[in-house]
């Protein structure tokens, strides 16, 4: 093995099973830290036209031009006035990165692989496309997002067309 694959192995490592965990409404999400660019509090997001209601616009970070989307709206919750709580989540979606904006970010938790379950199945009639796996922290549960679909294919292109 050469070293450099055994640095890269390391990295991966330090990043397993953590979780960056943030609220939205009542509900406490996480999303694995390895897609995680970085955190910015709320700024000042220029509109384009013709996106659906959940994508708030485009911001400017450091001469990259990142679409924005309100994960509230995403998830068809009430909107709200956004606070100097509200943060927005940069990760990297295939080629593409986006802002999730969130109610509030809340910590970097380490859940074992054996405290995540499978989400319930399709029998409720509601759609699970988003969630990967339910984390059980303590008396809590955090719902655990797959990051590759929270946009899709058609929302991926439409949005890297737009910029």
């Amino acid at each position: 093995m050469a070293e450099n694959d055994w640095i890269l192995e390391q990295e991966e490592d330090t990043q397993k099973n953590k979780f960056l965990t943030f609220a939205v409404g009542n509900e406490v999400y996480g999303i694995e830290i390895k897609f995680v660019t970085e955190i910015i509090g709320i700024q000042q997001i220029t509109q384009i036209p013709e996106v659906p209601n959940y994508v708030k616009g485009i911001i400017n970070l450091r001469g990259k031009i990142i679409p924005v989307i309100d994960v509230r709206l995403k998830f068809k919750k009430e909107p709200i006035e956004y606070s100097d709580r509200t943060c927005i989540i940069v990760i990297d979606i295939q080629t593409l990165s986006v802002g999730f904006i969130v109610d509030n970010v809340s910590e970097v938790l380490v859940i074992p692989e054996e405290n995540i379950v499978p989400p319930p199945e399709n029998k409720t009639g509601f759609s699970n496309r988003y969630i990967k796996g339910i984390g059980k922290v303590g008396n809590d549960v955090k719902l655990i997002l797959e990051c590759e679909k929270l946009l899709s294919e058609d929302e991926i292109d439409k949005l890297e067309s737009a910029l």
